[in-house]
């Protein structure tokens, strides 16, 4: 539990610093934008590193992971049907489009749907110390970003109805395959019985 902790409060932490502009500044400034781009990225992988190793120790660790509480079966049908949302605005996160300018924050409006999905379908120590780290991030982001947002002038409307249409299906692609076989071969636990 220690790696997950320590990898959770090291990405998370990382990842507060664009939440802090006179902080990210600062840094920027010391480091030069390569150097923060780059000192951001190593350790953002370091505590993802270190996440992805807790939890999976966890996992197979006996009396190490206990169930908070059982979730019935219907949660995750719910938390399937999130992720279809949730898939379509990773990728609008990335394509300028209709739909990411709809959501604003596209990236943490899906980390949000993720993290709350999954929370739903698991109730496992290992899933809500995760999940629920994740969705507060995000809603604390999120929060954060609206402040940010009137400060700064707004940006133009982008993409039109091609690029909407680009983002609606690579995110239903994106939904298919990690539903058929990319939960269980990224994550080690399929979706559907048979299919890996």
């Amino acid at each position: 539990m220690v790696l997950l902790v320590l990898g959770l409060v090291f990405f998370l932490a990382v990842h507060l610093v664009p939440t802090r502009p006179d902080t990210r500044r600062r840094l920027i400034q010391r480091l030069g934008p390569n150097g923060y781009k780059a000192a951001f990225s190593v350790l953002s992988l370091i505590g993802l590193v270190l996440i992805v190793v807790g939890f999976g120790e966890l996992q197979v660790m006996a009396g190490g992971n206990p169930q908070i509480w059982t979730p019935p079966a219907w949660t995750r049908h719910l938390a399937s049907l999130l992720m279809l949302p949730a898939m379509v605005l990773i990728v609008a996160a990335y394509v300028p489009s209709r739909i990411r300018t709809a959501a604003k924050h596209p990236m943490l409006a899906a980390v949000k749907l993720w993290a709350f999905g999954h929370l739903l379908a698991n109730g496992d120590l290992a899933s809500v110390l995760l999940f629920g780290s994740f969705l507060g991030y995000a809603v604390y982001d999120r929060t954060s970003a609206k402040r940010r947002t009137m400060l700064a002038p707004s940006a133009p409307p982008a993409g039109g109805m091609l690029n909407d249409a680009v983002v609606i299906a690579a995110g239903v692609a994106l939904y298919a395959f990690m539903l058929t076989v990319g939960h269980a071969r990224l994550i080690g636990v399929p979706l559907i019985p048979g299919w890996h």
